[in-house]
């Protein structure tokens, strides 16, 4: 069982910067890949963002490539989700997620499905 809390959420004006932390208790993230969804009001909770197990490897949603970056600390067992150049239309509950590597295709970290537990979520509010 693994147990997550996202943290670092707040009020920001557009062009500001927050970074997001996703810690995990109960078991290490070390074999696991892990995502960022967020869901804005009246939407339906969307992918921003995943990493590989080794941070080899990242996927982003297109609508914050080249604003976010996500990376991981496997010996602090925490993802983080630096959010920079943040849009009014970025304002959202931010959940962190983590599931299994995939043997078979990267595409399956984009789906909400393939993630086994989630994060309580973190507010990012920003005003314009």
């Amino acid at each position: 069982q693994v147990q997550l809390v996202d943290s670092g959420g707040g009020l920001v004006q557009a062009g500001g910067s927050l970074r997001l932390s996703c810690a995990a208790s109960g078991r290490t993230l070390s074999t696991s890949v892990v995502g960022w969804f967020r869901q804005g009001p009246g939407k339906e909770r969307e992918f921003v963002s995943a990493v590989t197990w080794s941070g080899s490897s990242t996927y982003y949603a297109d609508s914050v490539k080249g604003r976010f970056t996500i990376s991981r600390d496997n010996a602090k067992n925490t993802v983080y989700l630096q959010m920079n150049s943040l849009k009014p239309e970025d304002t959202a509950v931010y959940y962190c997620a983590a599931g299994p590597m995939s043997v078979y295709s990267a595409t399956t970290y984009y789906t909400r499905t393939h993630y086994n537990y989630w994060g309580q979520g973190t507010q990012v509010t920003v005003s314009s």
